[in-house]
């Protein structure tokens, strides 16, 4: 019981901190990201033993160039593409039997499209026609947490198929496929607040989230386990760390802007 109200203060602190930054300003919530992208590689430099804080250097001038100076969508296509290889290669590391096993310098180019690269699309979802569209991105949020909570009850309910036992033991596929289910109901009912998209496309929206975000999960637990630990941190009581919050969104941030930018070129 304690453990529970400890998770449930926790996630409302962090709900309305996010909440908060996304309807103050545009600024608070691009500010936000930045320092849950910081914390995040924090916690990723432990994971994968990386040494010194060029990673830090590396991921502000990313994030500030592509921010606020980088206007140029073909350059920004460039990092788009270069993120989306990076997880790609990861996928590849996830499904392979061997732990991850990466040098220096490779830990630190993943680490900085991966999470930084993730936290710079991001943070650039909600900005449409040089406006920044609140409901977008918290649509964006919603679906991720239905997801996780629905997968979460129903795998606990009725989950008996192992999804990924040799990565993510507690995982299933009935779970799995009931975190999906509601997350197109939630994306249905996403429509009719936010119209920047049709129903059609907040249904296809949702499952290249709910299915990006799922591998970032297993992802981010198979660095774990290569780790030896449960958590990817302890900033957030009863959570775990930053990292283990935002795997999902992170992995599946490039996805879900190639997606908007495919839905804004094909209307």
């Amino acid at each position: 019981m304690k453990e529970i109200l400890r998770r449930s203060l926790t996630g409302a602190v962090y709900i309305i901190l996010l909440l908060s930054a996304v309807f103050l300003s545009s600024d608070a919530f691009d500010f936000l990201f930045m320092t849950f992208g910081l914390a995040c590689l924090y916690e990723y430099k432990k994971l994968v033993r990386l040494k010194g804080y060029h990673i830090f250097a590396a991921y502000l001038a990313l994030w500030w160039a592509f921010i606020y100076l980088v206007k140029d969508q073909q350059i920004i296509n460039i990092l788009m593409l270069i993120t989306i290889l990076v997880d790609i290669y990861l996928l590849y590391n996830l499904f392979s039997k061997k732990p991850l096993q990466f040098n220096t310098p490779l830990k630190l180019l993943v680490g900085l499209f991966y999470i930084g690269g993730g936290c710079i699309f991001l943070t650039m979802i909600p900005y449409k026609n040089d406006a920044f569209a609140k409901l977008l991105i918290m649509g964006i949020f919603i679906l991720i947490w239905v997801n996780d909570s629905f997968a979460y009850l129903v795998g606990k309910s009725i989950g008996r198929t192992k999804l990924f036992p040799s990565v993510s033991p507690k995982k299933t596929v009935e779970g799995t496929l009931g975190g999906f289910i509601f997350a197109l109901a939630a994306a249905y009912l996403m429509a009719t607040f936010e119209s920047l998209i049709s129903p059609i496309q907040w249904m296809i929206l949702a499952t290249v989230i709910v299915v990006a975000g799922s591998l970032g999960d297993l992802i981010e637990s198979k660095f774990k386990r290569t780790a030896g630990v449960k958590d990817s941190g302890a900033i957030l009581p009863g959570h775990g760390g930053m990292l283990d919050r935002l795997d999902s969104l992170v992995f599946a941030a490039p996805f879900a802007y190639l997606t908007l930018n495919i839905f804004s070129y094909v209307s």
